[in-house]
């Protein structure tokens, strides 16, 4: 259904549009907040890496006899 600019639209339109509009902003921000986790869930398993290797280079038992 096209809709123009220049043409009225009667109340069971508006309301057929209304909804539509309202499914769209819905899928777009349930989209927006799956990509939103994804990333959470990325950054933090790119930080638990970064943790797991700086403990592992600080437990390793070659660099605690290096200083002494």
């Amino acid at each position: 259904m096209l809709i123009r600019k220049d043409q009225d639209l009667n109340e069971l339109q508006t309301t057929v549009f209304d909804i539509i509009v309202g499914i769209e902003e819905h899928e777009k921000q349930a989209k927006q907040k799956i990509a939103s986790q994804k990333s959470l869930a990325v950054r933090r398993a790119i930080e638990e890496r970064r943790q797991r290797k700086e403990l592992e280079y600080q437990i390793n038992d070659e660099l605690w006899f290096k200083d002494i």
